[in-house]
């Protein structure tokens, strides 16, 4: 696994928990942010935006990759997620896919909760035996 080193886990923790106070979750007031580096060196926050009719929510993991997206970067090295729960909460099924999209499987995922208890894994770990472009014909 590719680690982060403290210094820039600890950055990329300050960007994603600055991304949640953005959040807006009138329905849930579940906040979650995310920092994205891209391959660049540039960091992409997202935050959780929710919707009175759920499906069209969007989590935070996926504004960070769709904002880097429209900006033209496309590869990344690392995310960081917090969230305002009491655990540290992985990002969901969708938003892995998505990454996979655009990652390699030992890229770094740190996720943490209010307190800045983290874990530490790789989109490999979260997603094993994924789906990706090199599977289409």
């Amino acid at each position: 696994m590719s680690k982060l080193s403290h210094t820039e886990q600890e950055h990329m923790l300050d960007l994603a928990f600055e991304a949640m106070e953005k959040a807006y979750t009138p329905y849930s007031h579940f906040n979650v942010g995310a920092c994205l580096k891209g391959e660049s060196g540039k960091y992409y926050l997202g935050c959780n935006v929710e919707s009175a009719s759920y499906t069209p929510t969007n989590c935070a993991e996926r504004t960070a990759v769709f904002k880097a997206v429209s900006e033209g970067e496309q590869k990344f090295s690392a995310i960081v997620i917090v969230c305002s729960g009491k655990n540290p909460a992985a990002p969901c099924g969708v938003c892995r896919q998505v990454l996979r999209e655009f990652c390699k499987d030992d890229m770094p995922v740190v996720f943490a909760d209010k307190d800045r208890n983290v874990i530490e894994s790789t989109l490999g770990e979260l997603l094993p035996h994924s789906f990706g472009p090199e599977d289409l014909l």
